[in-house]
This record gives C-alpha cells, sequence and structure tokens, in this order.
C-alpha cells in the first residue's frame, strides 16, 4: 500500500498515520518528524529550517523533494509507505509523481482529512510536548498526567500566530494539490472530526 495523507496542521495525520502503518505493514514517512530530528540534531538542514518552523513559515520545494526522494528508496519502503505532510504544494506533487513514474511506482490513495480551521486552532495551541518521551499530550483532549505535567513544553510552532499562518499557507498552497489526485481518482475525502477510532474506521472505509 502507497498512500499519502494530506490536510491541515492538527488535522490528526500523525495519529491516524501511526495506526495504519501497524495495519499495513508500512512505514510512516513524517516529513514534520524528519524535520524536527534535523533541529534536534542541529544538522545544516535543521540550522536552515529552524527559524521557518518556529514562524509557522514552510520548507522550501527543493529541499523537501531531496528529503522525501531519498527516504521512499529506502529498502523499507519499496513495497509500500505513508506519506505524511508531503506534498505541501503543486510543484512538490510534481516533482513526486515524475519521481514515482521514474522507479516505476504507483500511488494507491491519497487521503484527505477534513477539519474546520477553528478546530484546527483549538488543537495545535492546546498541545504540549514531553521532551523526555516526545509524547504530545493536549491542555484539554489528552491532559498528562501530574507528576509528567511540570516537565511539559510548548513547542515555538504550536502558537495562535503560528497555526494561523500555517493554515493560510495550506489553503492557499496545498489545497491546489487535491484536484490533481482527485483527476487520477486517487482522492479519498475523510472527516476528521470525531473519537480517533471513528476517524480511523471512515479512513478505512475510504480505502476499501
Amino acid at each position: 500500500m502507497r498512500m499519502i495523507f494530506i490536510g491541515p496542521p492538527g488535522s490528526g495525520k500523525g495519529t491516524q498515520a501511526a495506526r495504519l502503518v501497524g495495519r499495513f505493514g508500512i512505514p510512516h514517512v513524517s516529513t514534520g518528524d524528519m524535520l524536527r530530528a534535523a533541529v534536534a540534531a542541529g544538522s545544516p538542514l535543521g540550522q536552515k529550517v529552524s527559524q521557518i518552523m518556529a514562524e509557522g513559515g514552510l520548507v522550501g520545494d527543493d529541499t523537501m523533494i531531496a528529503l522525501v526522494a531519498e527516504r521512499i528508496a529506502q529498502p523499507d519502503a519499496r513495497s509500500g509507505f505513508l506519506l505524511d505532510g508531503f506534498p505541501r504544494t503543486v510543484p512538490q506533487a510534481t516533482a513526486l509523481q515524475a519521481a514515482l513514474d521514474e522507479s516505476g511506482t504507483t500511488l494507491d490513495a491519497v487521503v484527505m482529512l477534513e477539519v474546520p480551521d477553528e478546530l484546527i486552532v483549538e488543537r495545535i495551541t492546546g498541545r504540549r510536548q514531553d521532551p523526555q518521551t516526545k509524547r504530545i499530550y493536549h491542555l484539554r483532549f489528552d491532559p498528562a498526567p501530574p507528576d509528567i505535567a511540570p516537565r511539559l513544553v510548548h513547542r515555538k510552532d504550536d502558537t495562535e500566530d503560528a497555526c494561523r499562518t500555517r493554515l493560510a499557507k495550506y489553503h492557499a498552497e496545498t489545497a491546489p494539490v487535491t484536484p490533481i489526485y482527485r483527476d487520477m481518482g486517487l482522492l479519498r475525502c475523510v472527516d476528521g472530526v470525531g473519537a480517533p477510532d471513528d476517524v480511523t474506521a471512515r479512513i478505512v472505509s475510504a480505502l476499501a
């Protein structure tokens, strides 16, 4: 199974991807996780994108295309993968398709999670991360245990200003990607509001 998750930041792509990769036995290729790992490691790429991410901006197409193409060419992705957070622009979608065509690889589905903007803002601004385990909690939807709560941190890219900047960029740059996959017969639109189990069931149904 080779699929892509598209949706606004905070729509639940990461949560649902973690469930589906186990179901299909494929790697979860998250550009957000890859970039944050680069920032944490202090790599040249991490230094380049750290400020962009803190301000809610998006990394340039050339950098992201190279990063993803290298990742999906690795042995564990040969039988399938779930791309989360890529492509985010029409040029990225075009470049990805060219890379897949060159390798003789075809996509099976593109799942778009649909969530209203105001709920996205509430989800993102309430997120807190445990710096030790890297687990994400939420002040309202998934509170941390009392013994863990004091050490949680609020990531710089989870502020309201950064969130609204990312949402504006999503609507301007990522939403235009969906007609490409609709025309290819790959797009599956799924309601991303509700309990995670319910959303998972909708995705599985859409893929079926």
